[in-house]
């Protein structure tokens, strides 16, 4: 435990060298949300009637992005899956293959407290805009969706690394797996809610996203929080997340197995 409090400690030692970074790029990261706002403000103000859009009034709907905004800064993965690529690539994990250190466990190490620096200094921009925001943004529904929600953060934090961490380990096979992370990056967006709550879908779309883990990634903790989710479906989507989270360590784990096997450097 140790050695992993030290890789702790080094990664907020080098994370804290970008807090300036850090700050702006959740500053500048809020305009593409004030536009969407603003959108959805002209799409209300020209509905003929006084009606909602798939449930949502248009507090409901700009309280949706403002827990979006809230999960993505607590849970997204930046830099990290390049990072691993990258060590692949300059053969530097071979270190790791020859010191008692589990690569995955440095990484998701890395992870967290990488995020822990991250909120920390982008925690004033977002607060600001949503204190601006203030007449939308709701307290979670009651005291179980505020737990359920917190969970959910844990295990989407989680799902997000791993499925990050499993395409980096492509580098194992490819020289650039830039390609590989942007179009999952792109499914990603649109199919977990980040764009927009899926249930604005239609119903069969929206049940069809439901068998992949992605609407586990944004969508379901948002509605979480928004009391959307209730009662037994609470527990039994937070028990669906968990296993996608179980899914993805299993399918990290096996690649690093095969890509292990396959992998080779030359020099040092």
């Amino acid at each position: 435990m140790k050695k992993y409090l030290h890789v702790a400690n080094i990664g907020l030692q080098n994370t804290l060298v970008y807090r300036v970074n850090f700050f702006f790029r959740a500053a500048f990261g809020l305009i593409p949300l004030m536009a969407t706002i603003f959108i959805w403000r002209a799409v209300y103000a020209g509905k003929t009637d006084a009606g909602d859009v798939a449930g949502y009034s248009l507090a409901e709907m700009i309280s949706y992005y403002l827990i979006v905004t809230v999960v993505n800064t607590l849970t997204a993965v930046t830099e990290d899956d390049w990072q691993i690529a990258a060590d692949i690539k300059d053969g530097n994990i071979s270190q790791f293959l020859l010191k008692p250190i589990d690569y995955l466990a440095y990484r998701l190490v890395l992870f967290l407290s990488g995020r822990l620096t991250y909120t920390v200094v982008a925690i004033f921009p977002v607060a600001l805009f949503i204190f601006f925001q203030r007449d939308f943004f709701v307290a979670p529904a009651s005291g179980e969706h505020a737990l359920v929600f917190a969970i959910s953060l844990v295990l989407t934090a989680l799902l997000q690394f791993f499925i990050s961490y499993t395409l980096a380990l492509l580098a194992f096979w490819v020289l650039e797996v830039s390609t590989f992370i942007f179009i999952a990056f792109a499914i990603e967006y649109a199919a977990s809610g980040q764009l927009y709550p899926l249930d604005i879908l239609p119903p069969l779309v929206t049940k069809l996203m439901f068998f992949t883990p992605f609407p586990y990634l944004m969508f379901f903790p948002v509605n979480v929080y928004l009391g959307k989710t209730n009662g037994s479906e609470l527990w039994a989507g937070l028990g669906i997340q968990a296993f996608w989270v179980v899914m993805a360590y299993a399918m990290a784990r096996a690649i690093w197995a095969r890509g292990i096997k396959h992998y080779s450097a030359v020099g040092g």
